[in-house]
């Protein structure tokens, strides 16, 4: 069997891996990418047309630094290939003022001194009127972050992998990895037709992550993806231009996220992970088939309630994986301290806007470089499980 020698092997080259695979080559690092399927592929996480791009983020403050990192990687790289990657029509976060959206897009806009706009019921209606109770309330309120809007992650996926073959990496596409040794000096990564030896790791494999790492704390879902029609007499009303990027906290909790059609898609809305159809899954056996009455029937009814101008019935649905950590942030570092190893993942489905971003960090983290953000908050031995599982594999 051959074996290839390699300074750093990145094993999944989706959101996070394909940018790490970029960043690294980009520095002129020896640098080997695994991908199992091939670069923008739909059978991960990273698929589905279009992503929201926010950078007054619910979800942490510090992540506003890695959107922004993101925004300013793609930008230079849609330049040099004369594509988009992120179309910054906005985003509204709404719901009532101590909501999730609405406090955590706030606080996280004062954190890192973003230019959001704060409106007040009155305002919000005023902006966007296809919102009709019950899914808004008197309460209702919004913070628009005109930073933020849409990126396509097939396109990026393909462009980040493609820049890092151009600067010299090598990319192993359609191979799947079946394990990784730890040795004394460094990994091997081991596939049916090739063994990769490097110094280190990184692994971004996203649902398959556990499969290839038990002791991380991870859970992957299968998660559909959706997508609507407006009524005839409404169609100009959820143009991406009046309809854009949002994520809304109804006043009884429910959460919708979402955008408007354009030439290239149609209205996109999902709803936040829940029990059903979210179920916990192995991720070489997640279900790709779309079952009506499970998958379908609980969304149309909110958005029926919602915005009861668009069709409740879905034209489009296909399933994707979202992978899960206990607290709700990513798991992005070295685990254990372990030299030999970096992992990304567990983004809970907001990922991918960070990808660019994330990818710079990792080769930060490969090159001893300093960081550009504190990510202290994604530290995997945060989980103690985690941090005593890779000090024991250290120790082998």
């Amino acid at each position: 069997m051959e074996t290839i020698t390699t300074d750093v092997a990145v094993v999944g080259l989706g959101a996070f891996g394909s940018a790490a695979f970029w960043r690294l080559a980009a520095r002129g690092v020896d640098v080997v990418g695994i991908e199992r399927f091939g670069l923008g592929h739909p059978l991960g996480s990273s698929h589905g047309v279009t992503r929201l791009f926010r950078v007054a983020c619910q979800e942490h403050p510090g992540l506003s630094a890695v959107a922004r990192k993101s925004l300013e990687l793609w930008t230079a790289l849609g330049a040099a290939n004369d594509e988009v990657y992120v179309n910054q029509v906005g985003c509204v976060s709404s719901g009532a003022p101590t909501s999730r959206p609405v406090a955590g897009a706030a606080l996280a806009a004062k954190t890192a001194g973003l230019p959001v706009t704060h409106l007040d019921h009155e305002q919000f209606t005023a902006a966007y009127p296809m919102y009709a109770e019950p899914g808004i309330d008197e309460n209702t309120v919004a913070v628009f972050d005109p930073e933020a809007g849409i990126c396509y992650p097939e396109r990026a996926v393909r462009a980040q992998g493609e820049a890092g073959i151009a600067a010299g990496g090598r990319a192993l596409l359609d191979t799947r990895v079946t394990s990784i040794e730890f040795t004394d000096a460094g990994v091997r990564v081991l596939t049916p037709t090739v063994i990769i030896e490097a110094k280190q790791v990184i692994v971004s494999t996203g649902a398959w992550n556990k499969k290839l790492l038990p002791e991380l704390p991870l859970g992957p879902r299968r998660t559909p993806l959706f997508w609507w029609k407006p009524k005839d007499d409404a169609t100009s009303s959820f143009d991406l231009s009046s309809f854009p990027a949002f994520i809304h906290e109804l006043p009884d909790g429910r959460h919708l996220w979402g955008h408007g059609s354009s030439e290239d898609h149609l209205i996109k809305i999902g709803m936040e992970d829940s029990e059903a159809p979210f179920t916990a899954i192995d991720a070489d056996t997640v279900d790709r088939y779309v079952h009506p009455h499970e998958d379908i029937d609980q969304l149309s009814s909110w958005i029926a309630d919602t915005f009861p101008e668009i069709d409740p019935t879905p034209v489009k649905v296909i399933p994707c994986m979202v992978t899960n950590s206990p607290d709700g942030q990513f798991l992005v570092g070295r685990p254990g301290d372990d030299p030999r190893l970096i992992i990304a993942g567990g983004d809970h489905g907001h990922g991918f806007k960070h990808a660019a971003g994330v990818g710079e960090l990792l080769a930060q983290l490969a090159t001893g470089e300093e960081l550009y953000a504190d990510i202290e908050f994604m530290n995997p031995n945060r989980f103690e499980e985690v941090a005593a599982a890779r000090r024991v594999a250290t120790a082998v």
